[in-house]
This record gives C-alpha cells, structure tokens and sequence, in this order.
C-alpha cells in the first residue's frame, strides 16, 4: 500500500515539479542572472548592476515605472466598483435561469482573442467609427471627435479587458451570503449603503481580494490594450521591457526591468493583503 502510495503521488506531483521547475524556475532563474550581466570596455560579460543603474538614472523608466503602478491600481478600483453590483445583482436578484444567461453574456467577448475585444473599441471609438457617426448625425459634433490614443480610452480597455475575472470571484463569494442577513438588515433599516459597507463587502472580501490581485497582476503585465487603445503616448511599463527585448536586443537590460516589474507586483499585493488582513493561501483558495 505504501509503495502503491508514493508511485501515486509520484504520478500526479511529476506534471506539477515539471511545470513549476522548468517553465517557471528556470526561466526566473536565468532572467535574474542575465538582469546582473552586462558587456565590459572590452565586449566581455561582467557581473555588473548596471542594468538597474540605468533604470534609475533614467527619468524616462522610472516614471514609466510609477506611471504603471498607479494606473494599474486605478482600473482595480475601477473594475471592483463596476463589478460588485453587477456581481450582486446576478447572485441575489435574478433566478437561476437568467443567473446562467448573465454569466454566459459576461463569458462571450472573452471566447475571441484580446486582439479581437480590443479592435472592436477601435472600431467604435476611431474618427470614422460607430459612436462618432451617430454624433455627427445627430448634430451633436460638425466634425469627427478623436476618442483614441488618450489615457481614459486607456483605461476603459482595460477595465473591460479584466473585468470577467473580477465579477467571477465575487459571484462566488456572494453566493454564500445569506439573503437573511440583507432582509433582516433592511427590516430594521438599514440603508443600502450600510447593508453594503457592514455585510456585502466584508462577507465578499476573500473574492474582492482574490479578484484584486488578478485584475492588478493582468493590467499590470498588459501590453497589447496600453499599446494599441493608448497610442504612443501610452507609458506602459511592458512596452519598455518589449523595446529592450525585441526592438534593442538589449536582453540584459529587459530581464532588470522584467524583476523590477515583478517586485512591484509582489510588493503591492503584499500590502493589499496586509491592509485588508487576508492570508494569500486563503485568498487562492
């Protein structure tokens, strides 16, 4: 039995040691040695901390960096507060057969490719688009008004490209909520802002969490909503990791950012946690 035992943990802990050591140790590992290498006078590779030193020396990437961070915790405020009524609103006002409807409509732009989601904002929100054919026909604008390329388009990409995996963690913890609790709540009157302050939002705050973390971590690492929805002016941290992979070859300096990016990342979720006292194993879970 106990030989049985270990050829079956063996059989299932195999696929995970591989994934875990060789698509994702590996990779980090070999990253983190590149970020500490870099050419000599004499077009050697030395250990140096050059590639770091030029992240902070450059006002360019640094303030890219923060640029980033702060937009990338802006559509995570953003994503919660659109998404916890919408969440609220399948889990405890409509029935069942319309929940799954809502679901499988929340589901559908995500069965096509960020690609497609994205060019099909572009095709409403460019000059020749839907939305400024309509203006111009009602004689709201005389001339075609340029939505594209600007920081709030920007971000309304991006709040629509996460927004499935906000919604989905909070109809899960809501879906534990005892409707009692509300009904009881308003019996004694309570307003709506209270019923959510003192029992929605602390009863969903293991799925608030657990949905922060992932809008963060994708907004955070997006590339292709920044780029195209935000134009050139867009600042994307991952757009300067990509010109230093692709468009200088500089691999040495691209891994530097690559970790500086995943601190970043690390650190902020680690304060999230801490602010709202979850244990990222329960979180995950």
């Amino acid at each position: 039995m106990k030989r049985h035992f270990s050829w079956m943990t063996c059989f299932f802990l195999a696929p995970v040691l591989i994934w875990l050591i060789f698509l994702i140790v590996l990779p980090h590992i070999d990253l983190l040695i590149m970020s500490f290498r870099a050419e000599d006078d004499y077009g050697d590779m030395v250990w140096s901390l050059v590639n770091y030193k030029e992240f902070f020396t450059e006002p360019i990437y640094w303030l890219t960096f923060v640029r980033t961070a702060v937009y990338s915790i802006l559509v995570t405020c953003i994503t919660f507060v659109i998404a916890l009524p919408v969440a609220f609103y399948i889990t405890k006002v409509v029935s069942p057969r319309v929940k799954g409807f809502l679901i499988v409509l929340l589901l559908m732009p995500f069965w096509v490719s960020e690609l497609v989601r994205v060019y099909g904002w572009m095709i409403l929100l460019r000059e020749s688009g839907v939305i400024n054919h309509f203006l111009m026909m009602l004689g709201i604008t005389s001339t075609p008004v340029e939505m594209l390329y600007n920081d709030a388009t920007m971000l309304l990409g991006l709040v629509y490209t996460s927004m499935l995996f906000m919604v989905v963690p909070l109809i899960s913890a809501l879906d534990s909520l005892d409707d009692a609790l509300i009904e009881a709540a308003y019996d004694l009157g309570s307003g709506m802002w209270t019923i959510v302050g003192k029992i929605i939002i602390p009863h969903a705050k293991p799925g608030i969490v657990s949905g922060s973390i992932v809008v963060f971590m994708l907004t955070l690492g997006n590339y292709l909503t920044p780029n195209l929805m935000g134009g050139k002016s867009s600042l994307w941290f991952t757009e300067q990791i990509y010109n230093q992979f692709i468009a200088s070859f500089n691999w040495n300096q691209g891994s530097a950012f690559g970790f500086l990016l995943l601190i970043l990342s690390s650190f902020i979720i680690w304060v999230g946690l801490k602010l709202t006292r979850q244990n990222l194993g329960k979180v995950a879970s």
